[in-house]
């Protein structure tokens, strides 16, 4: 099964570019296995509960925690739309907010 990537929104393509070199690759591995295995770890990417379908993509580096929020969309879509440095054990409620709010507006768009 391939899963297609999609980034809703350039949210994520400007919190990418902002990254070191070795931080990026990490991203492009992490997006690479989800798109590709057929069953990805949950330590990379997991439904987070309570959310009504938003997807958690975790990077781990030596240095930071990043995480990417999104959903799937048909089965083998994966809308991601919005990240963010985990500075906490929790996930901010302000940043599952803001992705609910995106999948929204990406569904009406649609």
């Amino acid at each position: 099964m391939v899963r297609n990537i999609v980034f809703y929104t350039d949210s994520f393509l400007k919190f990418y570019y902002r990254q070191e070199p070795k931080v990026q690759e990490k991203v492009e591995y992490v997006l690479e296995m989800i798109r590709y295995e057929l069953k990805v770890p949950a330590k990379f990417f997991k439904p987070l509960k309570n959310t009504g379908g938003i997807c958690e993509v975790r990077v781990i580096t030596a240095t930071k925690s990043i995480r990417i929020l999104g959903f799937i969309d048909s089965g083998n879509i994966v809308v991601l739309t919005n990240c963010f440095l985990k500075k906490t054990q929790k996930t901010p409620k302000k940043e599952i907010a803001k992705a609910q709010s995106l999948r929204e507006r990406y569904y009406a768009n649609k």
